[in-house]
C-alpha cells in the first residue's frame, strides 16, 4: 500500500502541473482584482494561429503564446507578427515530442537552448518563461529549467480544447471556471478554439472581467 501510495504521488506531482511537487511553477495572479490572462500553446500554425490573431486583435486583447522551435522556424514571419501584435512569446521547446519528460537534463537544456536562440534571431527578445510540454515537470526538467535560468509557468485553468471538440461545450467548460486570477490554458492549432473564442472574450467582458498581459497578472517579466 505504501509503494501503491507513493506511485500515486509521485504521478500526480509529475503530471498536475500546478501540484509544485518537484519545481516552483507559476500558474496564477492574485484573486484581489477581476483580471485573468490568456495562454496559447503548440503554434504557431498557418491555418489557426492567424485567426486566432486576427480574433484577439479585434477585441484588443492581449496573451501569451508558448511555441514550439520548429513550428517557429517554418513559419518566422508568424513569430514576428506575434511580437508586432504586441503579445508575449514564451519557450515551450524546440520539437515537443512525446517523450521530452524522459529526456536527460541536458538534452532538455538543448532544445530550450536551440528555441531561444532561433526567438532571439528573429526577434532580438531573451525569453525567460518555460512551459513544460504536456504540463509534466520532473527533476530532469527542474534542472533544465534553473539551468536556463527560466521560470515555469503553468495555468490554473486548463481549456481541455484538444479533447473538447464541440465548441458550445468547450464554451461552457472555460465560463464555468472564470475566476480572478486565473490562467487559461487554450491551443492556437485547434478550429474549435478559434471560433469558441470570440464567444469567451466576450461573455469575459460582460461578466465584468480584464484581460491583461500575463506578465502584468503575474508581476514577472518575460524577457531578460
Amino acid at each position: 500500500m505504501l509503494l501503491v501510495s507513493y506511485t500515486l504521488l509521485l504521478f500526480y506531482g509529475s503530471f498536475y502541473i500546478g501540484s509544485q511537487f518537484y519545481m516552483p511553477v507559476v500558474c496564477n495572479g492574485t484573486a484581489d482584482k477581476k483580471e485573468i490572462a490568456i495562454s496559447f500553446d503548440d503554434g504557431p500554425l498557418e491555418k489557426y494561429t492567424p485567426e486566432v490573431l486576427a480574433v484577439l486583435k479585434a477585441h484588443h486583447v492581449p496573451a501569451t503564446f508558448f511555441c514550439i522551435g520548429y513550428r517557429v522556424a517554418e513559419r518566422e514571419a508568424l513569430l514576428q507578427q506575434i511580437i508586432a501584435e504586441g503579445h508575449i512569446v514564451g519557450n515551450h521547446s524546440y520539437y515537443h515530442d512525446f517523450w521530452f519528460d524522459m529526456h536527460t537534463a541536458k538534452k532538455m537544456q538543448a532544445e530550450m537552448q536551440q528555441m531561444q536562440d532561433l526567438v532571439h534571431r528573429l526577434t532580438g527578445k531573451y525569453m525567460k518563461w518555460f512551459r513544460p510540454p504536456y504540463g509534466v515537470t520532473n527533476p530532469n526538467v527542474r534542472k533544465a529549467v534553473q539551468a536556463m535560468g527560466y521560470t515555469a509557468i503553468g495555468w490554473n485553468v486548463r481549456s481541455l480544447d484538444t479533447m473538447i471538440k464541440d465548441e458550445a461545450q468547450l464554451l461552457q467548460k472555460v465560463q464555468r471556471e472564470l475566476k480572478p486570477g486565473a490562467v487559461f490554458l487554450f491551443h492556437d492549432t485547434m478550429h474549435n478554439t478559434v471560433h469558441m473564442l470570440p464567444r469567451f472574450l466576450q461573455y469575459v467582458k460582460e461578466q465584468g472581467y480584464t484581460i491583461v498581459p500575463l506578465d502584468k497578472l503575474i508581476n514577472l517579466h518575460p524577457y531578460a
